[in-house]
């Protein structure tokens, strides 16, 4: 007699009823992140400098910390996740405490929230207040992985690229933002050579994205590591506003940057001015073909002191579709610009501004995608600071676990891929004669952890 869909589609096992007691846990290779955190050092300084008035429960503020990497490592996003990952006994054998409750979370978060700091900017309807001291100190471990980084593979070259993003909050505390949701709107930059998150500005969502970037940006070159010989910054439009300009092009600083321009009817009509000599090809699309052009355009509220250090240059781009069909917007072709102050072909600077979608666009995807930065858990300004600061220490972390203990072949893996092949792993912990051991489960992924572990424990412990 065949068999019916039901039974054909059956797994052949059953859940049993009764809790196996022995030490299991599923998320072998997480303490992998956590021994790199107290490593590197950044755990004792987030126990120095992260002090919130408040009882927790006996834990360390770095064990508060390690708790959310744990879980932002192993995939939850949320704080009553943890109501789960507390109940991984062998996890926290293995970590050596006790992991906190959700609500025991949810005060230290909102502990970084301090009312009435002061002003980075104020405006008529929008305003960016200062750092709590909490807040700052969790920025001060953040550096202390720059430098460790920096440390075991040292680079001479920084490209900070620098954007905002919006997260989504239902809070009624959350500003309207210019897409008409509610939430926030940080700005973060990244060095794109090592992967690594330099500065990030938590600010409500109604802060215009091109508000306060040349402050962003003094920040984010002194936190950078020592041992940089050049620095360069690629941004979008936002950026395109004279006090940055004239910031990267101040004398003895002179960085290098590559920066979209808006689109003004002066830029335009001077596009439009070029002869069709001055169009070379970038390159053929099956849709449409994009070229370039060199254009000969000063803005009127530019810069014209003879003692400025560089030429400004504007480069265009000119994408047109073929057979003379036409775009969403009813029109046959598109304009953008950008400004630059550095030297050489045209078409391998345009190219070079154009590789910041592969950083800084990436690491907004991985922080709200594949970490929790989106998931904001409170109401309060500061405790989402918090939250989405200490996100990015998590991305930072995962970068220097890549860069300094990880196989090669792993150096670009997102977090999704680290979970399966690393994080996720199931491993059984064993107390035996007064020590505690990790039994894995296949010889891949033992073979994986042994290596990552040696170098961890080989880097110079600051």
């Amino acid at each position: 007699m065949p068999e019916t869909p039901s039974e054909t589609t059956r797994l052949p096992f059953e859940i049993d009823a009764r809790i196996d007691p022995t030490l299991v846990t599923a998320h072998a290779g997480v303490p992998l992140v956590i021994e790199l955190f107290r490593r590197v050092g950044a755990a004792q300084v987030v126990n120095d400098a992260v002090r919130i008035k408040q009882r927790q429960r006996g834990l360390m503020p770095a064990q508060l910390v390690e708790t959310l990497i744990a879980l932002w490592t192993a995939g939850g996003d949320r704080c009553q996740d943890l109501q789960t990952l507390r109940a991984d006994t062998a996890l926290a054998a293995l970590l050596d405490y006790e992991l906190p409750a959700a609500t025991t979370m949810r005060d230290f978060l909102e502990g970084f929230h301090v009312e009435d700091l002061p002003l980075l900017h104020s405006g008529e309807k929008t305003s960016v207040p200062a750092e709590s001291v909490p807040l700052a100190g969790v920025g001060a471990a953040n550096r202390r992985i720059l430098a460790a980084v920096q440390q075991s593979a040292p680079q001479t070259i920084a490209t900070l690229d620098v954007d905002a993003t919006l997260l989504e909050a239902h809070k009624r505390t959350a500003a309207v933002t210019y897409e008409g949701m509610r939430g926030y709107q940080p700005v973060v930059v990244v060095g794109a050579e090592q992967d690594l998150i330099v500065h990030d500005e938590f600010r409500d969502g109604n802060v215009p994205a091109g508000c306060g970037n040349a402050r962003i940006l003094e920040r984010a070159v002194a936190r950078l590591p020592p041992g940089l010989t050049q620095i360069f910054v690629r941004g979008d439009s936002a950026l395109y506003e004279q006090a940055v300009l004239a910031w990267c092009e101040a004398p003895k600083r002179e960085i290098e940057y590559a920066i979209s321009a808006d689109m003004s009817p002066p830029l335009r009509a001077e596009i439009g001015r070029l002869p069709a000599s001055a169009w070379q090809l970038d390159r053929e699309e099956p849709d449409v073909i994009r070229e370039w052009a060199e254009v000969p355009y000063v803005p009127e509220d530019g810069d014209h002191r003879k003692d400025r250090p560089c030429v400004r240059r504007y480069l265009a781009v000119r994408v047109r579709k073929r057979q003379g069909e036409l775009f969403m917007d009813g029109n046959t072709v598109k304009h953008f610009a950008i400004v630059t102050n550095r030297e050489g072909d045209g078409l391998t600077l345009i190219r070079w501004h154009r590789e910041k979608a592969g950083t800084v666009e990436h690491a907004h995807h991985v922080l709200k995608n594949e970490l929790a930065a989106a998931a904001l858990p409170s109401g309060k300004f500061g405790a989402n600071a918090a939250w989405f600061r200490l996100n990015v220490l998590t991305y930072n972390l995962l970068s220097a676990l890549k860069r300094l203990a990880l196989p090669g072949d792993l150096s670009t893996a997102r977090p999704k891929r680290l979970r399966f092949l690393v994080f996720n792993t199931v491993g059984k912990v064993i107390h035996h004669a007064r020590q505690t051991w990790l039994r894995l489960t296949t010889a891949v992924q033992q073979e994986l952890l042994v290596l990552a572990r040696s170098k961890i424990l080989a880097l110079s412990p600051t």
